[in-house]
């Protein structure tokens, strides 16, 4: 056994629930119940997994799911999450796609770092980076990259802020980039900004049971309009056992989380849609219901984009309409040939 497998395997054992369903083939059955009030989602082993390492020495976790002889998809989430809290979307794709997920710096199955090495630029890197690993280890061919939030800001940036890696991927699909340019008679972006970069810094980190956390959930509008057994599946991959304390805490620490919503609105202008090298397709969030993150700026208009929004969901599209946020990726690559 390598020592990343090792690695891999001790990561895995840290999450309750985490191989295949008692009675369940290989990844394609997703749930031990149907979709009621007490569905549990169980994330499977990876295939496979490899660690890249980044200039500053941090390391980044990949693990393959799915079917390796399928069209290629690069996954990965938005801020303060993880990729694994996404199943309820990627499952779905697990039939026919090889699919490679990621966190994060500081996010996931990754380790904490350095609070200063926790920037924009890093993760934009270290973005060029996990792609650049994931074709000497896999093998180089077609690769689609599916991005949230952050990660889709940083696809974004990857031609502005470095040395333009994302733009090798055949194809960007971005599911609701934290992007706003603000005209007449629209909310304060700025203003936005420190507001939700304070409630972060202020809200609860650690929790003696992870019951707390999805009690705690319970009270907000967060998931309100998630799949059933959301947040369950978000307390088991977004907590860690506390390092120090008895108890859990957050996988990305609060100050980072808020550290880059804080800084964020200085890079969400610097994206030009006039020259995208690779076909992209942004989906949104419905824009006639309050954010539950940022303001998204409305990419209608825009010829180098193929926009479109899924109605009646926030930010979370995915875990609100996963079935949904597929069939429009899906008739998207099968446009160009990719699916």
């Amino acid at each position: 056994m390598t020592a990343t497998e090792s690695r891999v395997r001790a990561l895995a054992a840290e999450r309750p629930g985490r191989g295949r369903e008692a009675g369940a083939g290989p990844e394609n059955d997703r749930r031990r119940s149907p979709m009621t009030s007490e569905a549990a989602w169980e994330v499977p082993e990876p295939l496979s997994a490899c660690e890249v390492r980044h200039d500053d020495g941090s390391v980044t976790v990949v693990r393959r799911h799915g079917c390796p002889e399928g069209p290629r998809l690069l996954l990965c989430h938005g801020n303060g999450l993880a990729i694994d809290l996404y199943y309820p979307f990627w499952s779905l794709l697990t039939r026919e796609f090889d699919l490679l997920v990621y966190d994060l710096r500081n996010h996931g199955w990754n380790d904490v770092g350095p609070r200063e090495e926790h920037n924009v630029p890093n993760l934009v890197r270290d973005q060029e980076q996990v792609i650049d690993a994931v074709a000497r280890r896999y093998g180089d061919r077609p690769t689609v990259g599916v991005f949230h939030s952050l990660s889709a800001l940083t696809t974004l940036l990857s031609p502005m802020l470095s040395a333009g890696r994302t733009g090798t991927l055949s194809a960007w699909v971005l599911f609701d980039p934290p992007l706003f340019r603000p005209g007449p008679g629209d909310p304060d972006y700025d203003a936005l900004a420190e507001m939700s970069a304070g409630i972060t810094l202020r809200r609860a980190h650690r929790f003696r049971k992870r019951q707390h956390f999805t009690d705690l959930l319970s009270y907000l509008p967060l998931l309100v309009r998630a799949v059933p057994g959301a947040s369950d599946l978000m307390a088991r991959t977004i907590l860690r056992e506390s390092s120090g304390d008895e108890g859990y805490e957050l996988r990305c620490p609060r100050e980072y989380e808020a550290q880059i919503i804080a800084y964020v609105r200085t890079y969400a202008f610097l994206v030009d849609f006039g020259s995208l090298p690779c076909p992209t397709k942004v989906v949104g969030s419905d824009p006639t219901l309050p954010y539950a993150y940022l303001p998204t700026f409305d990419l209608s208009h825009i010829r180098t984009v193929e926009y479109d929004f899924i109605p009646e969901t926030t930010h979370f599209l995915q875990l609100e309409k996963p079935a949904e946020c597929v069939r429009a990726m899906r008739d998207f690559l099968a446009d160009r040939g990719l699916a």
